[in-house]
């Protein structure tokens, strides 16, 4: 039987997939629920990454009711725009993030 190796994202990858959901979901931000599913991470993994990315500055976080919802910062757009286009640059070279 011919086993097909799984490709894992690299921490930087899931960084990136944080980032592109919190900026998709707009000034409202996300829910910790609704982005561990959207970028297929456990609800442990999502509140980890999400640490470091506010302790970068590049979200950040408001409580309303009983949920946390991550909003994207000024640092984190400029961040994530110079991250896409050297993700771009990766993928035109054959290589991944």
């Amino acid at each position: 039987m011919l086993r097909l190796r799984s490709k894992y994202r690299s921490e930087m990858g899931i960084m990136g997939d944080i980032l592109a959901v919190t900026m998709n979901e707009g000034q409202n931000g996300v829910a910790v629920l609704a982005l561990s599913r959207k970028a297929n991470l456990s609800h442990f993994t999502a509140i980890d990454k999400c640490e470091k990315l506010i302790n970068a500055g590049l979200i950040e976080t408001r409580r309303d009711d009983r949920t946390h919802r991550f909003m994207m910062t000024e640092k984190g757009l400029k961040f994530f725009d110079e991250f896409k286009h050297f993700q771009n640059l990766l993928e035109s070279m054959g290589l991944s993030v």
